[in-house]
């Protein structure tokens, strides 16, 4: 039998960016998680010499090296709307087929990088416990009961997402499942339990720089801009909710404030590599997936 418990909410809150400045820029209070004082140094300089001891000269120096956001034409350009959200649709992946009500967004191919790696092993599930943030469909959650996860918390701001992730891994991941489903309608990981505690966490965050839309429901699934993947990095950093070896795997592209969103995860005790990097063709934007350890 499967086994699924629902936390259900309704969040205020809809995921608006905080302002995080660059490492370097203002200095930020020593209480804030341990976050440490910017000292006016020059970069490169200046984040070798105070960066925390686990947060390692490569990192800083993978970060110094990601490029500049595309410019703003370019990047509204690259990410205009594909499909009518307001209406009903399908996807499939691996043969798998899900129903796409109005308001769920279908996933790109940035999400594919993710399934991928999930499906494959690169990203490891087997036995751990996984947070999928921003569920969706529920495409990584069907994976996850495959790859033989024991538990599967799926994380979404919008209820919908999360109904229709528990109907798709109800219907797909099998009766015979040993995998434990835990839906969360959630902003981040506001609503998640107190004393979680998880081995793996991917999120193929919203955070393109510029407004592709005012549609409220692409907004929150496209360009809510790089203030939420801080809140996020914040989140597990202050909630201490990576088991030790665990990992974070995050999509993020130079549509959006590459530097800035690193090192801010870096200021907070984070590893950072690129586990994988890929361009499109036809297009500028070159798309990352880091694994960030803490």
């Amino acid at each position: 039998m499967i086994r699924v418990r629902h936390i259900e909410c309704y969040p205020p809150g809809s995921g608006a960016p905080d302002t995080a400045p660059e490492p370097g820029g203002a200095q930020r209070d020593a209480s804030e998680t341990g976050r440490r004082k910017g000292s006016g140094m020059d970069e490169p300089n200046r984040a070798a010499a105070s960066a925390p001891p686990y947060a390692s000269q490569e990192s800083w120096e993978l970060r110094q090296s990601l490029p500049d956001p595309l410019p703003a034409d370019v990047i509204v350009a690259a990410n205009r709307p594909r499909e009518n959200v307001a209406s009903h649709r399908s996807y499939s992946y691996n043969g798998w087929d899900f129903d796409v009500p109005p308001g769920v967004f279908s996933p790109g191919l940035t999400s594919q990088v993710v399934f991928d790696r999930l499906l494959d092993g690169t990203i490891p599930l087997a036995g751990g416990r996984y947070a999928v943030m921003g569920c969706g469909l529920g495409v990584e959650t069907v994976i996850a009961a495959k790859r033989g996860a024991r538990e599967v918390y799926a994380l979404d701001l919008h209820p919908e997402s999360v109904r229709n992730t528990t109907a798709h891994y109800k219907r797909l991941a099998g009766e015979h499942s040993g995998t434990r489903l835990i839906p969360i309608t959630s902003d981040l990981f506001d609503r998640f339990p107190e004393s979680g505690e998880v081995d793996v966490v991917t999120f193929n965050p919203p955070a393109v720089k510029e407004a592709v839309s005012d549609d409220p429901d692409i907004v929150r699934n496209m360009c809510v801009g790089s203030g939420v993947v801080t809140r996020f990095f914040d989140q597990i950093a202050e909630r201490d909710l990576l088991a030790p070896g665990g990992e974070v795997d995050v999509v993020i592209s130079n549509t959006s404030e590459l530097r800035k969103i690193t090192g801010h995860a870096l200021d907070l005790g984070f590893s950072l590599e690129t586990a994988h990097s890929q361009g499109w063709d036809g297009s500028d934007v070159r798309t990352y997936l880091f694994r960030l350890r803490r």
